[in-house]
């Protein structure tokens, strides 16, 4: 801003909702447009402050230090106003959602290029369908859910397990695993949904908009960050079901799983977001509207917003920065 710089901010997990109209991503809270639901999300803004203090508090230095004026009171203030992207579907979102008009929803970002090769035995995959646990990679020290999902998927006839427990833990440590149960630390995970019918998963959002590429329908344990506002719209949208962290037992892990594998509406809305991720490239889509924004190709299309900020610099010398930001 201070230099006068052309950027974009790019949300890869939720993008925070300052507005009030919707749950913020930290909580597991359904949509609710009532004045109690409203009155809910407000104080859940207000709570979550001293979360964003310390952020806010850089911000306001840097800016006093070189003369640069923000209002402060509007929490959309740092946000680019030349484009703001998320890779999250429309769909997927919460009905109603109020936020600044260069806002855009994407679609996946990911194309399955530039991944880490994981060694994986392949050999020991019976054929049958999969059930797929991961926690993702920044939360998966977690032995005691790890065993925990081992005992509530248990031998389940025709189906086998895959556990992908991270870094951290011993596969040699998950208990009461199935007797055909696969556990290693690091696991090709886009082509083991590809054989999958379930997914238990922490409810990343990467994780889970690959689970709906590939349609595959979740039980989500949602455990810190924005995990429990995806939790919340697999549950809305009924693409999975959700059991909090501090609620998890086998037995109620099984009585999910069961009913997430018997119940079709689950996988049939988990299809119909992988035809719909399909259709849209939300790669693609997103490169299309970061060149727009900076004013590297024609006009815009009249759906998109850009801000006229981008006529400050010239296309043939443009330089700009991608934001990454919840």
């Amino acid at each position: 801003m201070h230099l006068r710089m052309p950027y974009v901010s790019i949300s890869n997990a939720l993008p925070f909702d300052f507005s009030g109209q919707a749950p913020l991503c930290f909580f597991d809270t359904p949509f609710d447009p009532s004045p109690e639901g409203l009155a809910r999300n407000r104080e859940q803004l207000q709570s979550a402050e001293p979360i964003f203090a310390p952020c806010k508090a850089v911000g306001r230095a840097y800016a006093e230090k070189v003369g640069l004026e923000v209002d402060w009171t509007d929490p959309f203030a740092t946000v680019s106003k030349v484009a703001w992207l998320t890779q999250m579907p429309k769909e997927f979102d919460f009905t109603s959602s109020h936020f600044p008009p260069q806002f855009h929803y994407t679609g996946p970002f990911h194309d399955g290029a530039g991944r880490a090769e994981a060694d994986f035995p392949w050999d020991w995959l019976t054929g049958e369908p999969l059930i797929y646990a991961s926690l993702g990679t920044l939360q998966n020290g977690l032995e005691s859910v790890f065993s925990t999902i081992a005992e509530g998927v248990g031998d389940r006839s025709g189906m086998q397990l895959v556990l992908s427990v991270g870094p951290a833990l011993d596969p040699k440590g998950i208990r009461s695993l199935p007797n055909n149960a696969i556990v290693v630390r690091n696991a090709p995970q886009v082509k083991l949904l590809e054989r999958s019918a379930l997914c238990v998963t922490h409810a990343g959002l990467n994780t889970a908009l690959e689970c709906l590429t590939q349609g595959v329908p979740m039980v989500a344990i949602p455990i810190t960050n924005d995990q429990p506002g995806v939790a919340a719209r697999i549950a809305e949208k009924k693409t999975g079901l959700v059991v909090p962290l501090n609620d998890l037992t086998a037995s109620r892990l099984s009585l999910l799983v069961d009913k997430v594998l018997n119940d079709s509406t689950y996988r049939d809305n988990a299809c119909y977001f992988q035809k719909l991720i399909a259709e849209t490239n939300g790669l693609s889509k997103a490169a299309d509207l970061l060149e727009r924004a900076f004013g590297l190709v024609g006009s815009p299309r009249p759906d998109e917003v850009v801000s006229p900020t981008n006529h400050l610099w010239s296309r043939s010398s443009a330089c700009a920065v991608v934001q990454i930001r919840p």
